[in-house]
């Protein structure tokens, strides 16, 4: 399978990514763009976006472009640092990069913005390279 053929097959399980309605707009090995329009039920009480709806998504962009070779991959760490308060009808972009990759370990860069191409957040997830095909799972 091409890259954006093991995406779409770990997307059609993923019911989390899905209820967020991300939108896989390409996919590379070692790399995706990732859409999410943010709704009120992902709102917090100060009306701004929830946290974890932010850290959700540059989770489901690590997910995407750390196993797009078919290999597998889980996170092993990340970190997030929040930028920019989201708001109601904000519209979301996660850029997952490959930053440094070892035998069984990796690093992707993902930058969150919004639709006026602010950054919103910034994550750095560690994945665990556990030796098995996206498939066999």
């Amino acid at each position: 399978m091409n890259p954006r053929q093991v995406a779409d097959y770990m997307f059609e399980q993923d019911y989390f990514s899905q209820w967020m309605n991300i939108k896989m707009i390409e996919v590379k090995e070692n790399y995706c763009l990732l859409e999410m329009p943010i709704k009120k039920e992902m709102l917090n009480g100060l009306k701004t976006v929830h946290g974890g709806v932010t850290f959700a998504f540059a989770d489901s962009a690590l997910a995407f472009s750390s196993n797009s070779s078919g290999d597998a991959a889980v996170a092993l760490n990340c970190i997030i640092n929040f930028t920019k308060a989201g708001k109601e009808g904000d519209v979301f972009r996660a850029e997952s990069i490959l930053e440094n990759n070892t035998r069984k370990t990796a690093v992707y860069d993902i930058k969150i913005t919004n639709q006026n191409n602010e950054l919103v957040a910034k994550f750095v997830g560690t994945v665990y390279k556990i030796g098995k095909k996206v498939t066999e799972l």
